[in-house]
């Protein structure tokens, strides 16, 4: 169970970073969810090196500028 809300939870954030990063962003759903749930491993990262603990209040937006980061990335490979 905690694995499917951790996919729909990363596919949300990707909507959102793919949402407000200008342009075209490649990939359908399946790849807006994976990016989402890296950008979210990625905002995890950065609130861990702050010091903040799971569930921070700024925890969503760290996520969203992780899967912005992991977009911008994927659009530089495609």
């Amino acid at each position: 169970m905690h694995m499917l809300m951790q996919a729909l939870l990363g596919l949300v954030v990707g909507m959102v970073a793919k949402l407000l990063l200008p342009g075209h962003s490649p990939g359908g759903l399946i790849v807006t969810a994976l990016l989402g749930i890296a950008g979210g491993w990625i905002g995890g990262r950065i609130g861990k090196t702050l010091g903040w603990s799971d569930g921070h209040p700024a925890g969503f937006g760290l996520s969203v500028v992780g899967a912005m980061v992991a977009f911008l990335a994927y659009r530089a490979v495609v």
